[in-house]
């Protein structure tokens, strides 16, 4: 592989990027005559049996319900290593992202429930724009915010985190249904198996990762949305022990996972889910209230109630600001909080799993606007912040 794209794959924005043109790829694909292609490549049905179990799904849910388990494993393992020994293992460290995440969840829900309160349908969408895109969010910053303090990267890394915490905790709570006793208790026994190895020290991650591949199964068939099986895996995974070619379990697979889930995983479930057809869509049926209340939530929402919080939390004395970041850097970062892209798509495909096709269109449409107007305007404030930033050294240079 040539040098300049090592380098690009290297880079912290290169995850985002990618995710970028596999949706541009799939918008495309969407509003051209190779719509035809596009959705039929999306609904292969693919068939994976043992015995009497079958598992049988057409291709778009095998990338929705198993290749984000991966991804929800890497956020699993993540969480683990820095509760246990990094950035979120003291209370001093974690106050302040803490309740950035909790009103960054709130308040988008809430700006979703005023536009979609009179419909019951629709207000099964009101998880959707609380997440955010912690790749692209990242990538963002690292492009337009190199100038700025490391502290503020830690701290979006850090309320990305405790947002993907509440998003679990949501799709177990709200999005789980016609629940199986067997296949539960299944997955329970398996998870009992999984904390065993751990308190014997099993060395061997081969075992870990296929007993969370029944839990896995299992999880799918309980209706209990299996992605939750990932994270759960995650937690079993030990932190320090060595495995048996003498690194620390967790943290090589977490090195080993990166750039798969980066660079594969969550590029294809964009490329899957991104595809809005907009051919013969009229204005009434884009912009309704499912679109205007993900919308506002994700670009309203996000900022007001993140950096809103946090000033109260700051003047109050209970937390500071990130080390030797101004208001201004603060508040372009909680813009950046409000690119939803990839889990608010993935909670909208939840959302309205048993709705018709219009349903999902309006959630890809509000998820784009919001999350493009977040990402243009926190660009535009963490450059020109940046920018203020480098002119005292070069007026002393």
């Amino acid at each position: 592989m040539p040098s300049s794209i090592q380098a690009f794959f290297k880079h912290d924005a290169a995850s985002g990027v990618v995710l970028i043109l596999a949706a541009i790829v799939a918008m495309i694909m969407a509003n051209t005559p190779l719509n035809g292609l596009y959705n039929g490549l999306l609904a292969i049905p693919v068939t994976v049996a043992f015995g009497n179990f079958e598992i049988a799904k057409p291709l778009i849910l095998w990338v929705n319900d198993g290749l984000m388990a991966i991804f929800f494993f890497l956020v699993g393992l993540e969480i683990k290593r820095e509760i246990l020994g990094g950035n979120l293992s003291s209370p001093a460290q974690i106050t302040l992202p803490a309740v950035a995440a909790i009103a960054g969840i709130v308040f988008p829900a809430l700006i979703y429930v005023w536009f979609n309160s009179d419909d019951p349908v629709a207000i099964a969408g009101w998880a959707i724009p609380s997440a955010t895109d912690i790749a692209f969010a990242v990538g963002v910053f690292t492009i337009f915010g190199k100038f700025l303090p490391l502290s503020l990267k830690l701290f979006l890394l850090s309320v990305a985190i405790f947002d993907d915490i509440g998003a679990i905790v949501i799709i177990a709570l709200f999005y789980s249904q016609d629940l199986s006793t067997v296949s539960l208790a299944v997955a329970v026994s398996g998870l009992i198996v999984l904390f065993l190895l751990n308190r014997f020290n099993v060395r061997t991650q081969g075992i870990y990762i296929l007993v969370g591949v029944v839990v896995w199964a299992a999880v799918l068939k309980s209706g209990v949305h299996a992605t939750l099986a990932g994270f759960a895996l995650a937690l079993f995974i030990p932190l320090k022990l060595e495995n048996t070619d003498g690194q620390p379990m967790l943290e090589h697979l977490e090195h080993k996972l990166h750039s798969w889930v980066a660079f594969f995983v969550l590029p294809i479930f964009a490329f899957a889910n991104a595809g809005v057809s907009l051919i013969g869509a009229t204005m009434d049926n884009i912009f309704n209230p499912i679109t205007l209340g993900i919308a506002a939530g994700l670009f309203i929402g996000k900022q007001v109630g993140i950096f809103g919080v946090c000033w109260l939390t700051v003047k109050s004395g209970l937390a500071k600001l990130p080390e030797k970041a101004t208001w201004a850097q603060l508040y372009g970062v909680t813009l950046l909080c409000g690119i939803g892209f990839t889990m608010s798509l993935f909670i909208g495909t939840l959302a309205f799993e048993e709705q018709p096709l219009e349903y999902q269109v309006s959630v890809k449409v509000g998820v784009l606007i919001g999350s493009i107007l977040s990402a243009f305007i926190g660009a535009f404030i963490l450059a020109k912040t940046g920018q203020q930033e480098t002119q005292p050294k070069q007026l002393i240079e």
